[in-house]
């Protein structure tokens, strides 16, 4: 399919300098479309849009007017994307996240009215293909085939794929990763073809999903996938994230290209996903188009605002994107139930609005959000800032009127939580990141090129078709229970990573174990039966070997009764690193956990300069409050300056438990 985007003429436009024969922007588009599990191939593979648009500076403010046709022409217009089956998945009893806060938010968007206002789509689902221009096949299959009836016969890949507590295997949820994934595409297609202006998707915004695990409640990276969509049409594509948790995800799959900029204000220290230091800046060509922005608890509107619109309007500025895709995580939201920040709802949208005032196109997407009354609140309340209006606080009757009680208000109050965030700090973090911006080359820009197919058709969007036409239905349930052999790997490609579920060592600081879950008495009695059923495995594991040399056919027998002996003794070798004074030292109030290998393996993207900057994942030191650099621990990036990167690769990524913080919700409504 040709895109209308691009004329035929264009395509032949000459190299420039900036792509040296032999590059990637002079292979034919097959090549291109052949490395597209590497995501660095594919996103340097140049496409180009028309004319970059002209933008003018108005006033004192820092708002800009764009010129270009068919954008921003008037009164924006906003799609809106939206499957009423998102609200059914559930992730389990005691799990914070919920998807019905999604269904939730658009019940009031039906009460107040406005969503008479918006284009409402139902996503096309996600096909697998799609989700492969990012993830890993292996791991798109195991989601497409792994059940909950299932998943007991595939530990070895449930691992391998970090789906256990935070990430668990649930009814349907490969098609709710189509369902949300599909949301996030359709709306870059939608921008792509500049048929509106804005998109939102509140399902999508999962920002931790990895190349080739599940991360953080994540599964499909729908925001990578969205903006590899939109850099078929857009030079530069600006990727803003307000959820308390770092956007390492969308971070790492772009941290060595300057086609696509990513800004993170986060949560950072003894805190999930222990990444988004100051000096994480990017690296290669990439250098100074990653922004972290890491604070401390408690911050409340007003200090947030102070570094966020500076440094926004500096990215705008030096940057110049032509497409913004917006993560609207609602857990930095005072009261969040995993969260520790104190923005009220007006102060969370205060960003949102300030990036319209910028009239580029924009996908805004959900994300993070745990106490699921306020998140619905935040979400109705920024749909209606980017329709331009200011709902009324009195909430109007609708379906989950017990949510909202005693108040039934839109606004939420702030605490009075002490605010850690010192005006002397907050100095230094917006001093320390313009510096950065500065340093950037203005408008960076590529070559035209063969503009990719659409991954989901226009004419897709608006299809409404059976649950078992679009592969969510009964059929397809009987169908993935009746292959469960499908989820095994070819022989070869068997995960025999190191793990916490390998061998009688169990290392106390790598124990993956929830905070404050059992009482030291059960954690002591689990801990002796681990060492029972370890010891058992030794010993079969010792027979199986005595067998083999043997050349006996029983061997393979003794193998399996392994393997199962060891799966079952995982959970109580984990209690045991669990025990107060194990090791000398008092249990942490934060549980750091092994972190899986597999993304690191297979890396956030392929290329030369992918493979080199994966080639030394190294820890990081250094600290969020060292803003004067200092010694920044752990070695810096090109230059020896930028601690908390490896040599020549990514930041670490140290792991702590999404839920480490998870202090329970009163509402805790399925």
């Amino acid at each position: 399919w040709a895109s209308p985007v691009i004329t035929p003429a264009r395509h032949t436009r000459a190299r420039s300098d900036a792509n040296p024969p032999g590059g990637i922007a002079s292979r034919p588009p097959a090549a291109v479309a052949s490395s597209r599990a590497h995501i660095h191939t594919f996103i340097r593979a140049p496409t180009l849009r028309l004319p970059p648009q002209e933008v003018q500076r108005k006033g004192k403010g820092n708002a800009v007017e764009t010129k270009q046709s068919g954008v921003m022409a008037g009164k924006a217009k906003i799609s809106y994307f939206y499957d009423p089956d998102v609200g059914n998945f559930y992730y389990g009893q005691g799990h914070p996240m919920k998807p019905h806060r999604v269904r939730m938010t658009h019940n009031l968007l039906l009460h107040y009215g406005i969503y008479k206002e918006m284009e409402v789509f139902r996503p096309s689902l996600a096909s697998a293909e799609d989700m492969t221009q990012f993830h890993s096949d292996e791991y798109i299959e195991f989601l497409r085939l792994i059940t909950p009836d299932n998943q007991h016969e595939h530990m070895r890949q449930l691992k391998r794929f970090n789906c256990a507590e935070d990430c668990p295997v649930f009814d349907g949820l490969f098609n709710f990763c189509q369902i949300y994934t599909g949301g996030s595409v359709g709306g870059a297609v939608r921008l792509n073809h500049k048929l509106t202006d804005t998109v939102v998707n509140w399902a999508g915004g999962l920002h931790h999903a990895k190349k080739n695990e599940a991360s953080g409640f994540c599964y499909v990276n729908d925001i990578v996938l969205a903006i590899l969509e939109l850099l078929k049409a857009h030079q530069r594509v600006l990727y803003i994230d307000i959820d308390i948790h770092h956007g390492d995800g969308v971070e790492e799959a772009f941290y060595t290209t300057d086609r696509v900029m990513t800004v993170s204000f986060h949560k950072f220290g003894e805190y999930f996903p222990g990444t988004g230091h100051l000096q994480d800046v990017g690296q290669h060509r990439g250098k100074y188009y990653s922004v972290n922005v890491p604070l401390k608890d408690g911050i409340d509107d007003e200090s947030y605002n102070l570094l966020f619109k500076p440094i926004m309007a500096k990215v705008m500025e030096m940057y110049q994107p032509d497409a913004v895709v917006f993560q609207s995580g609602a857990d930095s939201l005072t009261g969040d139930r995993l969260g520790c920040f104190n923005l009220s709802i007006r102060g969370h949208a205060e960003c949102l609005k300030y990036m319209t005032t910028f009239g580029v196109p924009m996908l805004v997407l959900g994300g993070g959000g745990y106490t699921i009354r306020n998140v619905a609140r935040c979400w109705t309340y920024e749909t209606g800032c980017l329709l331009g209006h200011e709902l009324e606080d009195k909430m109007p009757v609708n379906d989950y009127s017990e949510y909202f009680g005693p108040t039934h208000t839109l606004q939420i109050q702030p605490s009075n939580m002490e605010n850690q965030n010192t005006p002397e700090y907050l100095e230094g973090i917006r001093n320390r990141l313009l510096e950065n911006l500065s340093k950037i080359a203005p408008k960076p820009s590529v070559p035209f090129h063969d503009v990719p197919p659409d991954a989901i058709s226009l004419e897709s969007m608006e299809s409404k078709e059976d649950d078992d036409k679009r592969g969510g239905g009964a059929d397809a349930i009987a169908a993935r229970r009746a292959h469960p052999d499908e989820l095994e790997p070819d022989e070869g490609d068997r995960d025999d990573k190191p793990s916490r579920f390998d061998g009688p060592g169990v290392d106390t600081e790598k124990a993956d174990f929830y905070a404050g879950g059992v009482a030291a008495a059960d954690r002591a009695a689990a801990a002796a039966a681990a060492t029972t059923q370890v010891e058992g495995v030794e010993a079969a594991a010792a027979a199986a070997r005595a067998v083999k040399a043997e050349g006996g056919e029983a061997a393979e027998v003794v193998k399996a009764e392994t393997d199962a002996a060891e799966m079952e003794a995982a959970p109580a070798a984990e209690a045991e690193a669990e025990v107060p004074g194990a090791t000398g030292e008092p249990a942490p109030t934060f549980v750091k956990g092994e972190q899986s290998e597999g993304a690191m393996d297979d890396g956030a993207g392929g290329g030369a300069e992918a493979e080199l900057a994966l080639a030394a994942v190294a820890a990081g030191g250094g600290d969020a409050m060292d803003v004067d650099g200092g010694d920044g621990g752990g070695g810096g990036g090109e230059d020896g300056g930028d601690g908390g990167v490896a040599p020549g690769g990514l930041p670490s990524r140290p792991s702590f438990g999404i839920m480490a913080r998870d202090h329970g919700d009163d509402r805790d409504m399925a």
